[in-house]
Parts: structure tokens; C-alpha cells; sequence
């Protein structure tokens, strides 16, 4: 039996304006697994995301995050130990450089020092953005900014890396970079995303969100090859992409 870095219980959320998004999500997700969810817009992907670092508060059921309950007394440690990573990186990315963004989180931490210096040095290590240190990060190209906002969450040392929507916009070389990254970190994956052929090449295991619970729960290899489950989701492969179910 693996720990369990993410347990989702009968999450059920409606916005103030009535608009009911969640209808009583269970997932479970095991420490150093890399899990795909999957979902047409408007699924609930966003606001399930938000509830794993207490940006929303569920309005039933529950979320754990290292068997650590996310509620507003909890809420700096699992911050720490979730890690989101935004569509956007300008949204992550706000210091005059590199080293100052990466040290951000750790040292409002109260890390401080030589080990502090080493955290930066290490997550950009592991993004392979170390001889960027010194620049300003907007002077880096799309890609490079996506990296250095991973290293600003690796470096908090997280349980879970989430990240949303992580190859929008990425030439393909960056892409793949970011996947060879994201395939070497010792750290739990959840990745949101409509790159379905991402999803297959990063994630042995998918969820799809649809209409505010999971309709399905397998090896993506599985879920991509099933046309009637992905037709009935609003899911689509590329023109030309075909999934064999082995």
C-alpha cells in the first residue's frame, strides 16, 4: 500500500452565484504518481484544482493532502505541500530575477542563508534553468519562463505538483523538454490538461472530470483508445492521432 499524497472525499462546490460546479468528486491519488485530468471546459478541472490549496473551501465533502486536511487553519503548510504551477508563468513569475523569484516561497518560509541558496540552486537544477540564475526572467523566452515557474514550486519541496494546462504554447522542443523535466522529478504529478497525446506520453493513469464528477478512472492509454467515452465528453485526439487500447 503506496502513501497517498491527494484523497478527495465527496467534493461538492456551487459558486455564489448559485452555478452548482462540483457534484461530489472521489479521487485518490498514491505518493509519486503522475495522473492526467482530463475534461472539456467547463468540467469543474479549475475548481477542483483551487480546492487543493484552500483558494476555495469546499462546500461538502473533503480534501487531504499527505493525510493533512485543507482547512484555514492548515492552509500555509498545504500551500507548501501543494504546488501549483499556472497556465501562465507572467502569473507566477514577478521578481527583477530568476534567483529572487525561486527564493520567494522558501524564504517567506523562513528559510534563510546557505540553504536557501542551495533550494534555488537545486529546483533550477532539476528544471535545467541554472545558468539563467542571474537574469530577469522576462528576458527568457516562453519556455524557459514555464521551467523557472516549476522551480518556484519544486522549491517549496512539495508532496504534489499540479499544473495546469502545462504544454499551451510551447514550440515543440520546449514541449518536450518540459516532458523529459516532468518525467524525472521524484515528486507526485496531477496534470491538467486538454493535450491529450501530453496526457499519454506523461500519465499512466487519467481522470475525466465531466459535469462536475469523474466519469472515468484508468490507464489513459485505455481512456484515449475508447472513442465513444471521449466523443461523450467532448474530448478530441488530434486529426491523425490514433491510441491503440495496448
Amino acid at each position: 500500500m503506496t502513501a497517498t499524497s491527494l484523497k478527495v472525499s465527496s467534493l461538492a462546490y456551487a459558486y455564489p452565484d448559485g452555478t452548482q460546479a462540483l457534484f461530489g468528486v472521489d479521487l485518490t491519488i498514491g505518493r509519486g504518481e503522475r495522473v492526467a485530468l482530463l475534461g472539456p471546459n467547463g468540467a469543474g478541472k479549475t475548481t477542483l484544482v483551487m480546492h487543493l490549496n484552500g483558494i476555495l473551501t469546499a462546500g461538502h465533502g473533503s480534501v487531504e493532502v499527505a493525510g493533512l486536511p485543507v482547512r484555514g487553519d492548515t492552509l500555509r503548510e498545504i500551500r507548501r505541500r501543494v504546488g501549483l504551477v499556472f497556465q501562465d508563468p507572467d502569473d507566477q513569475l514577478f521578481m527583477p530575477t530568476v534567483r529572487e523569484d525561486v527564493a520567494f516561497g522558501p524564504a517567506n518560509l523562513g528559510v534563510r542563508g546557505a540553504e536557501l541558496e542551495q533550494r534555488v540552486k537545486d529546483a533550477l537544477e532539476r528544471v535545467g534553468m541554472l545558468e539563467a540564475i542571474d537574469r530577469p526572467p522576462h528576458h527568457l523566452s516562453f519556455g524557459q519562463r514555464r521551467r523557472v515557474a516549476v522551480a518556484t514550486v519544486l522549491a517549496m519541496e512539495p508532496e504534489i505538483l499540479v499544473l495546469d494546462e502545462p504544454s499551451s504554447n510551447l514550440d515543440p522542443a520546449s514541449r518536450r523538454e518540459l516532458a523529459e523535466i516532468l518525467r524525472s522529478l521524484d515528486v507526485t504529478v496531477l496534470m491538467v490538461t486538454h493535450d491529450l497525446p501530453y496526457a499519454l506520453e506523461l500519465c499512466e493513469r487519467s481522470l475525466i472530470l465531466s459535469g462536475g464528477v469523474i466519469a472515468a478512472d484508468g490507464p489513459t492509454r485505455s481512456l484515449l483508445a475508447d472513442e465513444e467515452l471521449l466523443a461523450a465528453h467532448r474530448l478530441e485526439l488530434p486529426y491523425g492521432f490514433a491510441v491503440s487500447a495496448h
